[in-house]
């Protein structure tokens, strides 16, 4: 690395793996001493061209003092980073600190001058612009504030790529020569532009994964069942639109094809591209599979193997380093340990997972971090009948596994504008990046439902194989934080089929006021009563009676829908003795009918045992056409040779696997078994895309209105009601509010008082007086407080104050503790003062136990509790909840994330359950809420501006009809943690 001459060490924190415009990946790091060579390699490989365009002049080769002054740097005022491929640059920038004049300098000059050189074959692939963030961060972490560049007007690529960062910039044109000039700190604009870029790399680089043009699954067994053959067979049996083949380094060199599959011992061997290589050897081999499957070009893995983090620190270790060569070479990974994937898109029809049966084609999206959780999802949506009824199709699937590089995140990129998915269901057992999640779950959920259902959220610990950083926020209000991002949260698999069901089926409910109809009037008041439980607005149930007709059905829901007093209508039924499935064909026909007659509002059923009419309206709530088209023939390469012992044994996410060619397993089920050893050959172009069962009843025609159907009422009204919160939070997302200014604040002075406190110490909590005083810099006052350490101090500081007063004990174990007694209120005057003070310490001990004091009445109100804290995984948390251990008890506190809008603050009040004692709960006054909400805006202004206040707590604070009281307050400062979501784009570091 560095030599013992260079003023600072080598800074291994700015190393970072990122994805580029095309999906592929490349590291970015120092230049080194050690890089003279690769320096040569790569400046021998850039065009003449943009030579010229780099030094603006011809300049063939570096000469050995240009090679010294590219690797020799000190990492303060000079610095260079190179972008690397398989080890080798494929791109580097530098910038040298310069005074003024353009000379160079060092500290304090905060002004730099940089330039790029990007080797023709990678240009485009926006190497550059992820360059520029990372060499901005960096120079801003050495006090560098503004970057010049010089370049020329025929270098039109370069000149955008600084135009389009979304800096500040100044342009000039001098000598020939462009000049361009802006200041590094992130603006709105320059966000927005990283947000952006971030989206499409990440989008793209899961699109190469769950679209490839080939597939070559490594550790394909010789004979029938074992892992990687019955996924062979799963992909073949789907239709899959691409090339296809067949890896195993142990396969005889005589074997040509298995199964009708080009079969090869290394995927060295196939002729031609491979996009995304199936691995499923042990995890010994699976080094060997990478290096071949970078060297050959292939663009990502989904790693079936098991073996390592799931397996304890040696896996975790074998997982790091799978991760790390797998990113040298550009490819991304799905898993370890994963159950696979899955995109039903006729252009694709891809099953490289585990599941026997490839799903419907249909709009709803699935991601599971669980393989059996996966599969689970997959049969719910599946099946026609059981517990949800009615037949719904899946867009694409993925099983992470462990989760060691591809996550939510990337997944969510792809979703949010992926036109063939219209709903995204998410089953997860921990969150990496909650900061990064919540930002990307508002993007998507304002343009297409996000349902997520949180597993292991009680377990204290993340499930094993998951890399995350650690949050110190309950499951309570991280759950609040999703709701605040617009994500539906819900807590079973079975909320998250139901709710995505109706989600994908039906339009958003404008409203909360719900219709009742149908031929039961027992099951129309359980229905009633589950709305007025979720918190909907039911109008009384209209009972049709058993008697009733499919015309009379028809009537009854298109008079509902008509209705302008109707936001959604829940039809309940019950099966009609002596009809059979014509009557329940004839109620499914009359019910699409009227409901495809008012198409901007949901209509549900809720049925009971009616295995006609679940299979009806199945018919009518396919997401998409229920005859698959024949696959088009695909032409197949040959291969010239085999590849790969098989897979390891995988743990409990994925079924076991094992070393083809010693001891195969069992089939997973005997079905599989079976399907597998009578497999005929692939390719097989006229096969279905998938084994549908037979419907009932033909497939509805296009644009048929689909409808949900329930077997009970409580789960139809409980995703109506998920539908509902989630329409009103699309309606709130259109205005977000804003976050208002405010003449009082006095952000340098708090700034200020905060840089001297910190310099007496890494983290302190403030004592009473400075922490009145920081919270008087933004508007905040608390209401004074005296010491009382004997009752003549308790006197004169009631004297100070004026009568009545309040006598309170603030030691620990008492504080906030109204129910131990340690609070005397409305003292009138000297004597109740003394006499309260006598029972205190006669109750609890002495004063110095008691630490008491004597505090101005307030004006009486309710007691409410306002606190901040900055949570190192999740960001800055504002939280309100009313005082007293009833609130405490049931843990009925309200969450938003900071900054909090004008709009966030006045939900935040009103989202805790106990609000109405707020609003003249029985007769009592309202309080003044407007003052309530300019508290918690100013609270969020002074932890966003100042992110060393770590965490406030004020309690209590009395709200009282005209204006608010903060009794005690409490400030906590420490350095700010990291934040990574300001930085440059990186992916998660191994």
């Amino acid at each position: 690395m560095q030599t013992s001459s260079d003023r600072h060490e080598y800074p291994a924190h700015w190393e970072a793996d990122v994805v580029l415009r095309d999906g592929g990946t490349a590291r970015v790091r120092p230049i080194t001493v050690d890089d003279a060579e690769r320096l040569v390699s790569f400046y021998e490989q850039v065009s003449d061209e943009s030579k010229y365009y780099r030094f603006f002049a011809p300049y063939p080769r570096l000469s050995a003092k240009d090679v010294h002054r590219f690797t020799h740097h000190d990492f303060v005022d000079r610095v260079g980073l190179a972008a690397t491929v398989g080890g080798e640059f494929i791109a580097t920038v530098r910038y040298d600190r310069i005074g003024a004049g353009g000379t160079p300098a060092s500290a304090p000059a905060d002004e730099a001058e940089v330039a790029f050189l990007v080797q023709d074959a990678h240009q485009g692939r926006g190497v550059a612009s992820a360059l520029l963030e990372h060499i901005a961060a960096v120079a801003r972490e050495r006090g560098i504030r503004r970057f010049a560049a010089e370049v020329l007007p025929a270098n039109t690529k370069m000149i955008k790529v600084f135009m389009d960062a979304g800096y500040t910039q100044k342009r000039s044109f001098e000598d020939g020569v462009v000049r361009l000039e802006f200041g590094l700190e992130p603006t709105d604009r320059s966000l927005a532009v990283q947000y952006a870029r971030e989206q499409r790399a990440e989008a793209r680089s899961v699109q190469r994964l769950l679209q490839p043009g080939s597939v070559a699954v490594i550790g394909t067994g010789r004979t029938p069942g074992g892992v990687g053959r019955s996924i062979l067979g799963n992909v073949g049996d789907a239709g899959y639109t691409g090339r296809l083949y067949a890896v195993n380094s142990a396969f005889p060199e005589d074997l040509k094809e298995i199964d009708g599959v080009p079969a090869c011992r290394s995927v060295r061997e196939i002729e031609g591209p491979v996009d995304l290589a199936v691995v499923t050897v042990p995890a010994e081999r699976v080094p060997e599979v990478v290096t071949d499957c970078g060297e050959h070009g292939v663009q990502g893995l989904v790693v079936i193997s098991a073996g390592y983090a799931d397996s304890g620190p040696d896996g975790r270790e074998r997982q790091r380093a799978l991760v790390r060569q797998a990113r040298s070479y550009g490819m991304r990974i799905i898993g370890p340990n994963a159950f696979g994937v899955i995109n039903t898109s006729p252009r694709v029809r891809l099953n490289a997972s585990l599941a026997p049966e490839m799903p419907r084609p249909g709009r709803i999206g699935l991601f599971a971090q669980s393989g059996a959780i996966g599969i689970a999802l997959l049969s719910r949506l599946h099946r026609r009948g059981g517990g949800v009824t009615g037949v719904t199709g899946v867009s694409t699937f993925v099983s992470s596994g462990n989760r060691a590089d591809v996550s939510g995140n990337d997944v969510l990129q792809y979703w949010y504008d992926d036109p063939e998915t219209d709903v995204a269901l998410m089953y997860l057992e921990s969150i990496g990046n909650p900061r990064k999640f919540t930002r990307l779950a508002r993007r998507t959920a304002a343009v297409k439902p996000l349902v997520v259902v949180q597993g292991a959220r009680h377990g204290g610990v993340a499930p094993q194989g998951h890399a995350v950083r650690a949050t110190r926020l309950p499951h309570a209000t991280v759950s609040a934080l999703l709701r605040q991002a617009g994500v539906i949260r819900v807590d079973t698999i079975t909320d998250l089929v139901d709710a995505g069901l109706l989600l994908a089926r039906q339009p958003l409910p404008p409203g909360p006021r719900v219709a009742i109809l149908g031929n039961s009037e027992s099951l129309g008041l359980l229905t009633y009563d589950a709305c007025l439980s979720e918190g909907l607005r039911p109008q009384p149930p209209l009972d049709l009676t058993t008697a009733a007709s499919a015309d009379d059905f028809h009537r009854a829901l298109s008079r509902a829908l008509a209705d302008d007093t109707c936001d959604a209508v829940v039809v309940t039924a019950i099966p009609t003795v002596g009809e059979g499935s014509a009557g329940d064909a004839a109620l499914a026909a009359a019910l699409r009918s009227a409901a495809a007659a008012v198409p901007a509002k949901p209509v549900l059923v809720v049925h009971v045992e009616l295995g006609g009419l679940a299979e009806a309206l199945s018919a009518a709530a396919s997401t998409a056409p229920q005859a698959p088209q024949p696959a088009e023939p695909q032409p197949t390469e040959p291969a010239p040779a085999p590849t790969e012992p098989a897979p390891a044994p995988t743990e409990p996410r994925t079924p076991p696997a094992e070393a083809e060619d010693t001891a195969p397993a069992g089939p997973r089920t005997p079905e599989a078994g079976d399907r597998r050893a009578a497999a005929p050959p692939h390719p097989r172009p006229a096969a279905p895309a998938a084994p549908h069962p037979a419907g009932p009843a033909d497939p509805p025609p296009e644009g048929t209105r689909l409808i949900p159907a329930y077997p009970a009422a409580e789960r139809a009204v409980r995703a109506l009601a998920q539908a509902v919160s989630y329409a009103q939070w699309r309606r709130d997302a259109a205005d977000p509010g804003k976050v208002p200014e405010y003449e009082d604040i006095d952000e340098r002075g708090a700034a200020e008082l905060i840089a001297g406190h910190l310099a007496r110490g890494q983290g302190l909590a403030l004592g009473d007086e400075e922490t009145c005083e920081l919270l008087g810099r933004y508007g905040i006052h608390v209401h004074r407080a005296l010491p009382a350490p004997t009752p003549d101090d308790a006197v004169a500081a009631a004297r100070a104050l004026g009568y009545p007063v309040a006598l309170k004990a603030t030691a620990p174990h008492l504080r906030h503790r109204a129910d131990l007694g340690g609070v005397r209120l409305d003292l009138a005057d000297e004597e109740q003062l003394r006499r309260a003070y006598a029972e205190l310490t006669e109750l609890f001990g002495t004063p110095a136990e008691l630490r008491p004091v004597v505090q101005g009445m307030a004006p009486r109100g309710v007691d409410t509790v306002v606190r901040a804290v900055i949570d190192p995984a999740a960001g800055a948390v504002l939280s309100f909840g009313l005082a007293g251990a009833a609130t405490q008890l049931l843990g009925d506190m309200g969450h938003r994330l900071i900054p909090v809008t004008d709009r966030e603050a006045t939900s935040l009040i009103r989202s805790v359950r106990t609000a109405p004692l707020l609003f003249g709960w029985r007769g009592s006054a309202p309080v003044d809420s407007a003052a309530l909400e300019e508290l918690l805006l100013r609270v969020s202004r002074l932890v966003d501006d100042h992110p060393e206040v770590v965490a406030v707590t004020l309690e209590p604070v009395v709200v009282a009809p005209r204006g608010l009281s903060v009794l005690s307050a409490s400030v906590r400062l420490a350095p700010p943690p990291a934040r990574d979501d300001l930085g440059p784009r990186t992916l998660p570091a191994y």
